[in-house]
């Protein structure tokens, strides 16, 4: 669990970096055009990408009949109002309740259901209450992902899964490890600060999946949704300028044996 220091920096961090990104807005059309359409179009470019993530989940993942979902890090709620829409029982939890980008942006969804703050590590759940444990572009900050997982197992039905969308994951350590370099050493310039309070790892890699299936007991099913062209080039783009590969955002699906 957080010491409240360390989550009352990361809190202020966090905030500024997102409000500098341009996040959120007054007006609840933005909120419940999302992920489909940023109204704003201040992050369009990432939103297309979410979106097409949300559509392939809807479709190959998501459950057709009502479940009881986790929405772990749910930000603003986009995804817990897509899920009530399609008549499943979401609850949504951060640690963020800042009105335009955290758990307090919920009053713009006609649709409604619970949002809950609460740590990745310390669910105020009873065990066995949930089908789906979903990270949404969340999981990655988390500092320590065997307790964060173990917690989302302890709240799992039996046959329950965990699923992990838009969270960066490389094939290999040491270039994830470029990556969480490189982004702090960006947000040092823009932002005065390295946004390290709570230590967040930042990144999945292929031997640290392999890690959590051993000593989790967890089976990854993994897929890769098709976000187009460009993006399908960007490894090429990338090793022709002399640079590190990119992240993929590949959807993880676990199932704890």
């Amino acid at each position: 669990m957080l010491t409240a220091r360390a989550r009352r920096q990361f809190l202020d961090d966090y905030a500024k970096i997102r409000h500098a990104e341009g996040r959120g807005s007054a007006d609840s059309a933005y909120y419940r055009a999302l992920p489909f359409a940023d109204l704003t179009g201040r992050n369009a470019a990432q939103w297309r990408i979410r979106a097409r993530t949300f559509e392939y989940f809807k479709r190959r993942i998501l459950p057709e009949t009502p479940c009881d979902a986790l929405d772990l890090g749910a930000g603003n709620c986009w995804l817990s109002y897509r899920l009530a829409e399609l008549h499943h029982r979401p609850v949504a939890v951060d640690i963020f309740r800042d009105p335009e980008d955290g758990l307090s942006a919920a009053r713009h969804y006609p649709a409604r259901f619970p949002a809950i703050e609460a740590d990745f590590n310390d669910l105020p759940f009873a065990p066995a209450s949930f089908d789906l444990a979903i990270y949404n572009s969340s999981i990655h900050y988390s500092a320590d992902y065997v307790r964060t997982l173990s917690e989302a197992r302890r709240c799992l039905r039996p046959g329950g899964r965990v699923v992990i969308l838009d969270s960066p994951l490389y094939r290999r350590r040491e270039h994830g490890e470029a990556m969480r370099a490189e982004r702090q050493q960006s947000f040092e310039r823009q932002y005065g600060m390295r946004s390290e309070a709570l230590g967040s790892i930042e990144f999945f890699d292929l031997a640290r999946l392999e890690e959590l299936a051993r000593e989790l007991r967890l089976g990854w099913t993994i897929h890769r949704p098709w976000y187009g062209w460009p993006w399908h080039l960007r490894p090429l783009r990338a090793r022709l300028r002399g640079r590190r590969p990119p992240s993929k955002f590949w959807i993880l699906v676990g199932s704890f044996r």
